[in-house]
């Protein structure tokens, strides 16, 4: 999805001015463009499940019927964060976040932010810089936190341990760049990573407006990838000795497992059709050839597909309890896709326009929602608190 120039909106800016600005944003929106406080949409007929639209929930109460329960506000963090990208959890409750064009590496704990470190080799640049971070399983051993992000040549993913001076507070090591060569471009630079129930590290990545890679499984771009911790192809991918587990993709944003295992994937279509995928190995989604779910031979249909970018751009995923929570960002607001198996049920969104860009949703160890507001202080640079469906 294309970008455009980053434009700063004041909290009290006219309802009618937003609704401009948004109509002109690309199908990610700008990187930098804050939300403006706005009641949620009225409650719209339900979509079938590959074509939701703008079905809406009302903030705090109930979706429409059949549809999860209504995540709830329980607070906002306001740290002073500025463009933040990933958050991830210590084993003791410790958020650790990503920003994206400071290359600053961010702990909130107590309600407070403190710089960790800066990742050095960053050089951030439209929707590139630092990016997703991921823990390791076995961090009590081995303290390493995992970061994908920018260089001047390419996308890569380094490793830095994690220490932990006297008073309990966070050090950051030099980063151990375990892969590299993912292609990088203003825009479309993937991104996610994330740990699986398997030990591996999934890793997210765009087709950096290069068409030609998605379809081509000795190319980076397009993928999802799966590596050891080391960052070597891991065993049993479907390609033999390849880092490649599935592709087709455009540009993939969040990855997430259900309770049986199941991959999870939300995904930037070009100017329509963002979507939800579930991911098999060596599957093939189809782009640029395909966008959504039209039903060709050989390729694997997105699960939902949301027709109007503006309405979603779905970025950080997280599964609690057999529902998908996924971020919005041009569409700023938070989608709900219930998971029945291999089906998804109606999306059904709620905040809509009330926290701006939403980039990632992850679930914290208390079992709250914490929900990534990414914009530029001080519009709306937020982590909002939800209690989702899995606490009631």
């Amino acid at each position: 999805m294309g970008t455009h120039s980053p434009e700063r909106l004041r909290r009290m800016m006219l309802a009618s001015a937003f609704a401009t600005i948004l109509v002109m944003t690309g199908c990610t929106g700008s990187p930098s463009t804050p939300g403006t406080a706005a009641a949620p949409n009225p409650t719209t007929p339900a979509p079938t499940p590959s074509s939701p639209g703008s079905s809406q929930g009302q903030a705090g109460g109930q979706g429409t019927a059949g549809s999860p329960q209504a995540p709830e506000l329980a607070e906002k963090l306001d740290v002073g964060l500025q463009l933040p990208w990933s958050v991830v959890f210590l084993p003791d409750g410790t958020a650790v976040v990503s920003e994206r064009d400071s290359a600053q590496v961010k702990a909130i704990s107590d309600g407070r932010s403190t710089t960790v470190g800066e990742v050095a080799g960053v050089v951030p640049g439209g929707e590139g810089g630092l990016l997703g971070l991921a823990v390791s399983p076995t961090f009590q051993n081995d303290r390493w936190l995992y970061a994908y992000f920018t260089s001047a040549s390419d996308n890569r993913i380094a490793r830095m341990k994690l220490g932990e001076e006297s008073g309990g507070t966070l050090s950051l090591g030099e980063p151990d760049v375990i892969f590299s060569g993912i292609s990088k471009a203003s825009t479309h630079n993937g991104g996610r990573i994330r740990f699986g129930p398997d030990g591996f590290l999934y890793v997210g990545t765009g087709d950096s407006q290069r068409r030609e890679q998605p379809q081509d499984t000795n190319a980076l771009g397009g993928k999802i990838l799966r590596l050891t911790p080391e960052g070597q192809p891991a065993p049993g991918n479907p390609f033999g000795d390849n880092p490649v587990f599935s592709y087709g993709h455009r540009n993939v944003q969040g990855l997430a497992w259900d309770s049986e295992g199941r991959l999870w994937a939300s995904e930037f279509g070009p100017d329509v059709d963002d979507e939800l995928n579930l991911i098999t190995p060596g599957g093939n989604y189809g782009w640029p050839t395909v966008t959504g779910a039209p039903g060709r031979n050989g390729l694997i249909d997105a699960k939902v597909v949301w027709p109007s970018t503006s309405e979603a751009s779905p970025s950080g995923l997280e599964i609690v309890s057999g529902v998908a929570y996924t971020g919005a960002l041009r569409g700023q607001r938070l989608w709900t896709v219930p998971l029945d198996g291999e089906s998804a049920g109606q999306p059904v969104a709620y905040f809509t326009g009330q926290h701006g860009r939403l980039r990632d949703v992850a679930r914290a160890p208390d079992g709250t929602l914490w929900v990534v507001s990414n914009n530029r202080n001080p519009d709306f640079a937020l982590i909002l608190r939800v209690t989702s469906q899995g606490q009631r």
